[in-house]
């Protein structure tokens, strides 16, 4: 079993992934009746494809009417952004995700610490979420141009398309799952948090440990709040392998 390699310098290990009809009472049913929308060709999701590199032109989703997520903690507001050369899924398609997964309360708006709330394109942003090409996370990524995982840099948490489209092999855990994580994650470098090692075998990961890359004996864990507290592991990385950068799917 590798030996964790606990970085130095904090700053690195914050720099980001190198990383949703109720019956009226009556005397009698009503009939039923055929819907055309009740086919399954019909309710199928357009398969999302990409480039392996796109133009770095984007979609920013509408801002949300409701109030901040979270009940008090500094207020930070985020736009959410999709690289117009993915096709399949919209930026409000998007965005709801991404939205969703900040306002649960096992999310960082459960700490106390922050509230987080979605702006529009006009609208003052101190932080962009962008789902964006392979090519394109290299481009808004410090560090080395892998093609593969996704990154915060600054003020911009990098979601690259391949590994939500893919996710990553071995998770044990659904899609939808992984997609939480990765929002999770860099979310948490951008709020300043650093990586994290698995603490136990068995154990959930903590959200801030590089689970796209290897969970180390933990179990796959999108939440950085179980139970209502903050759960954590000991600052540091793995010195893990980058698997091969992704080449689009048409």
């Amino acid at each position: 079993m590798r030996s964790p390699a606990i970085l130095s310098a904090a700053i690195l290990l914050m720099a980001g992934c190198g990383t949703a009809v109720r019956a009226e009472p009556g005397s009698s049913p009503p009939p039923v009746s055929a819907s055309p929308s009740a086919s399954p060709s019909a309710a199928a999701k357009p398969e999302i494809t990409y480039p392996a590199g796109g133009g770095r032109k984007y979609a920013v989703a509408a801002g949300e009417a409701a109030a901040p997520a979270g009940t008090k903690g500094t207020l930070l507001r985020y736009r959410v952004a999709v690289e117009r050369d993915i096709h399949g899924l919209t930026a409000a398609e998007f965005a709801a995700t991404v939205t969703a997964t900040l306002r649960d309360p096992r999310s960082w708006t459960g700490s106390g610490d922050w509230r987080l709330q979605r702006v529009g394109p006009a609208g003052d942003a101190d932080f962009t979420v962008r789902l964006v090409t392979p090519k394109t996370r290299d481009s808004l990524c410090d560090g080395a141009a892998d093609g593969y995982t996704s990154c915060r840099s600054h003020d911009e948490v990098v979601v690259n398309v391949a590994r939500w489209v893919k996710g990553v092999p071995g998770y044990g855990a659904s899609l939808d799952v992984y997609r939480r994580y990765v929002i999770n994650h860099e979310v948490g470098h951008r709020l300043g948090q650093a990586h994290e090692l698995c603490p136990g075998k068995g154990e959930p990961a903590p959200v801030m440990q590089q689970q796209t890359l290897g969970l180390h004996g933990c179990t796959a864990n999108p939440w950085p709040i179980l139970d209502g507290e903050r759960h954590r592991g000991r600052i540091g990385a793995y010195d893990d392998p980058v698997p091969p950068r992704d080449r689009g799917r048409s």
